[in-house]
């Protein structure tokens, strides 16, 4: 018994723009990614800016290493509970201590507070 698979071709463009933003927005070389991850600057710009298919071990660890939601680029019809800004966000919460917390949890009511109210 012969199954007919549906065969799409993901597009990893878009996968490797988010990851190029992450690594941007954490101040990281493609040389210190490379090495963190053992893979070569040249394999990493390609993933970023050609949509080369990462192997899957490369891609778990870069969706690892900056809190991507790879659910987001193979589902992207579905909602995702959370998406890759709310990963790096709490990614971000994790990192501060008790006073910056403070600091954000005003911001964040701040924020609701303005949306509220119209202004």
């Amino acid at each position: 018994m012969c199954m007919e698979v549906n065969k799409k071709h993901f597009d990893f463009r878009a996968f490797g723009q988010a990851i190029k933003t992450a690594r941007t927005d954490r101040k990281l070389t493609r040389e210190q990614v490379g090495g963190m991850l053992g893979i070569s600057p040249r394999y990493l710009v390609d993933i970023e800016n050609e949509g080369q298919h990462p192997s899957l071990q490369v891609l778990y660890e870069l969706v690892s290493l900056f809190d991507i939601s790879a659910d987001q680029f193979f589902f992207p019809d579905t909602t995702v509970s959370k998406n890759t800004s709310r990963r790096q966000l709490e990614a971000l919460l994790d990192s501060m201590d008790e006073k910056e917390i403070f600091i954000m949890t005003g911001t964040a009511r701040a924020i609701q507070e303005a949306k509220t109210t119209g202004e």
